[in-house]
């Protein structure tokens, strides 16, 4: 009886693609909400506070912000997980 490993290439598309960006997303959030926990929008970014710029807007700019970070991560991890034979 042989044990054969999965190929990377039999893993449908869709779930790497939700295999990145979950994590990620999940994340994100953890991070803003440590993030805001610890400092108000208004000591973060007070320029922005006093040109008018709402607080839903800096959460919105910052989880993109966020999100985007552990979303790079997440796709390096996934990247350097494949085979060594394939890259070469």
């Amino acid at each position: 009886m042989t044990s054969t490993k999965p190929d990377y290439d039999d893993v449908p598309t869709i779930q790497r693609v939700i295999a990145i960006l979950w994590p990620s997303f999940l994340a994100a959030g953890a991070a803003m909400i440590l993030l805001f926990i610890i400092f108000s929008p208004d000591e973060l970014v007070p320029e922005l506070r006093a040109s008018g710029v709402s607080n839903m807007a800096i959460y919105s700019v910052t989880f993109i912000f966020l999100w985007a970070t552990a979303l790079t991560a997440c796709a390096l991890s996934c990247y350097f997980l494949r085979p060594c034979n394939r890259c070469n």
